[in-house]
């Protein structure tokens, strides 16, 4: 109770000097400030990057046809066809930790029609495993099974933002839909996936949400590709719990670059090396960010310091009165440490309210994902306090050390 009447006291003795208590408070304000924001930005970028990781499966490898340029192309299809469903076999044969995997073959689609609208979306020739592989939930309908990949029949399911495009409002469900000059029916929409960026550590991500996917056996047989075109784009393959991803990755390119004879004309894409890649990115951000704040924080100390040191020869006088009326060295200790944490406390609260500022700033006019979680808050009123304490301290002594007959006769 006795710290409640301090800290009062203290608050009407910084409200009578409103200026110099606020420019003493900047520092504080600036750097907790500083921390809230950028553990928000940290804390978004996080989870923005644990959605495209499930995105593209935590477990998985994904292999990637290598773009050639035309010159060289000749002379590469004489040792290599490029990626096709005989890689992925191979790879099921030697690989046991390779539990599954799936094709993915997009169509050059001209057009992508029904009775009410179009889509300009990609066209996806994709294997039954392939909506398992990167997460991906079916909301009405279903999927497509092995009878209707095996028999090459012309179903398609639909993103969400597809589904809009073609259909509107209306039941997708059952309907048909033109690819090119081929006639497809819609069994199932896609729930929405909503990824935020179509990028992620430089590598390509598509989402499903304007995708139309087919069997890719019927993608194969039904539409044409270039002559020297690779069978497929795209091959993904997962990883079994427990085993290794990344050595896993090394094998699969030992493997493909054999079956390849020796051309490296393919890209592997490890969506665990990119998140530990995220990671140690914003953990540089997350250090030179802290660095900053900190600096803000040492500044504003530094001007708690200053303030309190004029307050205690100010006030020596007064000092003097309360120690010869009974005040304990303990009493003007507590008093003046409690000025000095009132300063960070207040300039704390007015930082976390600008830190909301900033993050609701970068998060409106940027394209940076902003969290404020109650942690980030936590810390930054830990620090305020901490630095008012800290910085508090000296000037305390001072005045509970004044010899209360000298401190009387103080002019």
């Amino acid at each position: 109770m006795r710290w409640l009447e301090y800290l009062r006291s203290a608050a009407a003795d910084l409200l009578r000097h409103k200026l110099r208590t606020l420019l003493t408070m900047l520092g504080i304000i600036f750097g907790v400030a500083a921390v809230i924001s950028m553990l928000s930005i940290g804390a978004g970028a996080q989870a923005e990057a644990l959605e495209v990781i499930d995105a593209m499966g935590l477990r998985n490898v994904i292999v990637r046809d290598k773009p050639i340029d035309p010159q060289d192309l000749y002379t590469v299809r004489e040792r290599s066809l490029g990626l096709s469903l005989r890689d992925a076999e191979g790879i099921r044969r030697v690989m046991p930790e390779i539990v599954a995997s799936s094709p993915r073959k997009r169509i050059r689609s001209d057009r992508v029609l029904s009775a009410s609208g179009r889509s300009e979306g990609p066209v996806l020739g994709v294997g039954r495993a392939y909506f398992d592989l990167l997460n991906l939930r079916v909301e009405r309908g279903g999927l497509f099974d092995a009878a209707e990949e095996d028999s090459f029949q012309r179903v398609a399911l639909l993103g969400p933002r597809a589904a809009r495009e073609l259909f509107g409002f209306l039941d997708p469900l059952g309907q048909p839909l033109k690819i090119n000059e081929v006639w497809f029916q819609v069994v199932g929409v896609l729930a929405p996936q909503a990824l935020a960026d179509s990028s992620f550590q430089g590598v390509q991500i598509d989402s499903a949400d304007s995708s139309v996917f087919v069997p890719i056996s019927t993608a194969l047989k039904m539409f044409d590709r270039g002559v020297l075109e690779s069978e497929l784009d795209e091959l993904v393959l997962e990883v079994a719990p427990g085993a290794s991803v990344e050595s896993n990755a090394v094998l699969a390119s030992s493997v493909l670059r054999e079956l390849h004879g020796g051309e490296l004309d393919f890209t592997l894409v490890v969506p665990e090396q990119l998140l530990d890649q995220s990671r140690r990115t914003r953990r540089i951000f997350n250090v030179v960010m802290g660095g900053i704040a900190g600096i803000s924080l040492l500044v504003g100390g530094i001007g708690i310091m200053n303030i309190m040191l004029a307050s205690v020869l100010e006030r020596t006088r007064e000092i003097g009165v309360h120690r010869a009326v009974g005040a304990r060295r303990r009493d003007i200790l507590s008093r003046f440490l409690s000025e000095s944490v009132a300063i960070a406390l207040a300039g704390g609260t007015v930082g976390v309210g600008l830190g909301f500022a900033i993050s609701w700033g970068v998060a409106t006019f940027s394209d940076w994902n902003t969290v404020v979680t109650g942690l980030s808050i936590v810390l930054a009123f830990g620090f305020s306090a901490a630095v008012g304490v800290i910085f508090g301290t000296y000037p305390a002594l001072s005045a509970a050390r004044l010899d209360p007959i000298e401190a009387l006769r103080y002019e």
